[in-house]
């Protein structure tokens, strides 16, 4: 039987903790309070376990539930915090943020100071009904995203009352040039080919004080960009990449051209020399079909090649 590994990331509280129990000096947390990102979830958007799915991975899922992909941005001194994609999870996996300043601003229904969207697929932006009226009830807050994607939700229930009561608007932004956030965070939205049913699609890079990451959790296949991904990914520090399938056999009795991602073992050969550079690649976005969930001979052969596999909870200090 195998197990799934899992990460425990030390609070500022259990930090402390531990260095009063050891006996250490008391370490400024100004030292490990760098703006970071934290992985707030890793799966695909039908999420993990997956409705109707009943294999041994879905049900030890039921007793340890995985949230879907999204990642969370926050300037600690400056309490600042902001969310990429808003999935269905996001009542649960928004307690990964262990941040008070959080939790006292989501009291006052500003929980985020900013929201970016990569695309109109179900587990990128389902959430954001839960932050309006029968949910939290945001005060304003800002969502980055396209256009297209800022119409599509500005026309479409229940995210049109949203827009219509004031909970979010949309910052005119450049598509594909660096735009500056609240004076620290650079951001830059660089679109990729993904199934256009409702809106088009882009990646994220996010370049703080020290560390520059991309955030690409969906593509339909490497070879359809106009861009390289090769270069893209030297362009940064830390790409968390779209890793939905390990292998075309995933899915039976469904066509995978009607969902096509790239499988993990062809972008690894695509991006090996990169990583052998320097350059993190994190896998992230996984099906309940991928074998890497069940931390056996795929996730090892991941990591064996110098890659790696994202987990919830999993921080990236910018």
């Amino acid at each position: 039987m195998t197990m799934q590994r899992t990460t425990h990331v030390l609070s500022r509280r259990e930090f402390t903790a531990m260095l009063a129990a050891l006996a250490l000096p008391r370490l400024s947390w100004s030292i490990l309070a760098r703006p970071y990102a934290v992985v707030l979830g890793t799966i695909q958007d039908g999420g993990l376990p997956q409705v109707g799915c009943y294999t041994p991975r879905c049900e030890r899922a039921r007793r340890d539930p995985q949230y879907v992909a999204s990642l969370a941005l926050i300037e600690p001194d400056a309490e600042r915090y902001y969310l990429v994609d808003a999935t269905p999870d996001i009542t649960r996996q928004v307690d990964l943020i262990d941040e008070e300043g959080f939790r006292r601003r989501a009291q006052a229904r500003r929980p985020f100071d900013g929201i970016f969207l990569t695309h109109a697929h179900i587990g990128h932006y389902l959430g954001l009904a839960l932050l309006g009226r029968e949910g939290l009830g945001i005060a304003r807050t800002p969502v980055y995203c396209t256009p297209m994607m800022a119409e599509y939700l500005t026309t479409n229930g229940p995210w049109s009352l949203l827009v219509d009561e004031g909970r979010i608007s949309f910052p005119e932004v450049p598509v594909d040039a660096w735009f500056t956030v609240d004076g620290w965070l650079r951001v830059r939205m660089i679109p990729v080919p993904h199934r256009p049913e409702f809106s088009d699609t882009v990646a994220f890079m996010f370049r703080g004080p020290g560390t520059t990451i991309l955030y690409l959790p969906d593509v339909d296949r490497w070879e359809s960009w106009s861009l390289r991904v090769q270069d893209v990914v030297r362009e940064v520090d830390v790409a968390l990449l779209d890793g939905t399938f390990f292998s075309s056999a995933e899915v039976p009795g469904r066509n995978i051209e009607d969902i096509p991602h790239p499988l993990i073992p062809h972008t690894m050969d695509l991006l090996e020399p990169v990583v052998r550079d320097g350059h993190r690649v994190v896998f992230t976005h996984f099906n309940n079909s991928n074998p890497v969930l069940d931390d056996g001979a795929a996730a090892e052969a991941v990591r064996r090649r110098g890659f790696e596999l994202a987990q919830a909870g999993m921080r990236i200090v910018l």
